[in-house]
């Protein structure tokens, strides 16, 4: 029976793994190997091997109440989008709230996880960790890895000929901190995600001149969407997810351009996917379009080479004196401390049910959380995974048949690459509300909208054509939160407080006067001609 369950990695994965452990009356252990708590969303100074690094000046891409965890909402007063160290704040106070951090083993380095000798039997795992040069083994009845896929740098020196005698400067962009030490220097950022755009971005102030170089293009979408609300609070809802299920694929995929080019046409920058109709994870940058109106961020097709200070671009353009070259080119998915026969990488990939559990394995005693990129925020994704992989541990939920989980597997693969491609950046990509939903059935907490359309029909369509919050996964089930419905119930609210700072008359009310005082004055026009009239 599994009872003492260890966790790996102290992130937002990983702390609502130790969470739903508890709940479960599981016992958790977390090692991290920092010294805090937070994971990638904990900045520091300077580059630490083996785990995740960030920039500075790193904002959210997500809308606190599309991103929170779903019994904990955001503080009011905390703005939609925020920046890393604002995150890194309510990562704390959820940690403190939950009384999380006396679970976890800070400066403890995990060396190697493998199967106990009884593993067949008991399923439990033997753990080798390290601290202040002390190694030290533990026997645990599960395993929970929460290392994330942000921490190992995909940097492709060999696809890029003559890159070794170039004689500027070049790295990944995770040693990437600031713009202070690249001012009046031509900077080629190659990669079109949501780093390679923000650094390029935040280059363009002080470089001399900025390129971004994609292969394939990008989406550029803005973080504020119809009538001034966060873009997912808009997009993100079953309405249009039901939409998308029931209309043919042609007009789809039609919408969705028309979508993508409502803000400007990508054409016209530079910046069209090859294929726009894959639904690609989109880049979101508020001040992209700008910089390059402005000119002092150019985009350019893929390099096909480099000489000692030029860059030679697949179109037959050269760019002279480059002096720095960041390579945004992502992040290698891996398990340093697993054997191959219990977790193998292919293509980038884990091939996992439901994108949590290795198949093949004797007792479903180890859970990959977090090792996903859906269309939407992690937070709850993770959360919503590890409420069910507990389930699991205690046997309350039953996975099905090896050969059924392995078909499972390549069928999830097969619909990842017709909606998102083949792409390497592209592999771990999912849909976001049909995988939560599937999520929560397997752990109860998926809601019922045609029973609350019963009971709560106010809450049901506000469930149904408004965003799909986390609060909606705490409704009903194990771990059900008092709370859930006001949440959901009052989210607009909460997004519209930081942002109305000032007071001013509401549009409405003034419109209505504005119309009333026009009126008047054609009643008063019309009454004095018709008084000289009777004259």
């Amino acid at each position: 029976m599994v009872q003492r369950v260890v966790i790996i990695g102290a992130g937002v994965s990983g702390l609502a793994s130790i969470k739903c452990c508890l709940e479960e009356g599981l016992e958790p252990t977390c090692f991290e190997k920092s010294h805090d708590i937070g994971g990638l969303w904990q900045f520091m100074e300077t580059v630490e091997e083996g785990r995740a690094s960030i920039y500075h000046s790193v904002f959210t891409n997500s809308c606190k109440e599309m991103m929170c965890y779903p019994d904990f909402p955001f503080s009011e007063d905390f703005p939609n989008y925020m920046h890393n160290s604002k995150l890194q704040k309510y990562i704390q106070m959820f940690a403190k709230h939950f009384d999380l951090v006396k679970y976890i083993k800070f400066k403890t380095f995990v060396i190697n996880i493998k199967k106990n000798s009884d593993f067949p039997v008991t399923g439990q795992w033997d753990v080798v960790t390290e601290k202040d040069g002390k190694k030290e083994l533990h026997v645990f009845d599960a395993v929970m890895i929460c290392s994330g896929h942000h921490v190992y740098p995909n940097l492709p020196v060999n696809n890029f000929p003559g890159l070794e005698k170039f004689q500027g400067s070049f790295f990944h962009s995770r040693e990437y901190k600031g713009p202070e030490r690249f001012k009046g220097k031509k900077v080629l950022v190659i990669g079109l995600g949501n780093s390679g755009c923000d650094i390029a971005v935040e280059l363009s102030n002080t470089a001399s001149q900025v390129y971004i170089s994609s292969r394939s293009g990008s989406w550029i979408m803005s973080r504020v969407w119809d009538k001034g609300y966060p873009w997912d609070m808009v997009i993100i809802t079953r309405f249009e997810a039901f939409l998308r299920s029931i209309l043919p694929t042609a007009i789809t995929n039609w919408l969705y351009v028309k979508q993508m080019n409502k803000w400007f046409r990508h054409e016209d920058y530079g910046l069209i996917p090859l294929n726009r109709s894959l639904m690609k994870e989109p880049v979101f940058n508020d001040d992209l379009p700008s910089r390059i109106l402005c000119g002092t961020v150019q985009v350019k097709p893929l390099v096909k080479e480099f000489t000692e200070a030029s860059a030679i671009f697949e179109d037959g353009t050269v760019e002279e004196n480059v002096d720095v070259v960041i390579f945004a080119t992502g992040y290698s998915v891996a398990f340093p401390f697993l054997e191959e026969s219990i977790i193998k990488v292919e293509e980038n990939r884990v091939p996992l049910y439901k994108h949590v559990f290795p198949p093949h394995l004797e007792k479903p005693t180890l859970a990959i959380i977090g090792l996903i990129q859906p269309l939407g925020p992690i937070m709850p994704t993770a959360e919503l995974q590890a409420r069910w992989a507990t389930r699991v541990f205690k046997g309350l939920s039953v996975l099905p048949s090896e050969s059924t989980m392995v078909a499972d597997t390549i069928r999830r693969n097969e619909k990842r690459i017709k909606w998102f491609g083949t792409s390497r950046s592209q592999s771990i990509q999912t849909d976001f509300i049909e995988y939560l939903d599937e999520l929560a059935a397997g752990s109860g907490a998926k809601p019922d909208i045609f029973s609350l359309l019963l009971k709560d029909p106010k809450l049901a369509l506000t469930i149904f054509f408004g965003p799909c919050s986390p609060f909606q996964f705490r409704l009903k089930g194990p771990g059900k939160w008092a709370g859930a419905r006001n949440a959901i119930l009052t989210q607009r609210e909460r997004i519209i407080k930081p942002t109305k700072t000032r007071v001013v008359n509401n549009s409405s009310s003034y419109t209505l006067v504005s119309l009333l005082t026009i009126l008047g004055l054609f009643v008063l026009v019309a009454a004095i001609f018709l008084s000289l009239g009777y004259q």
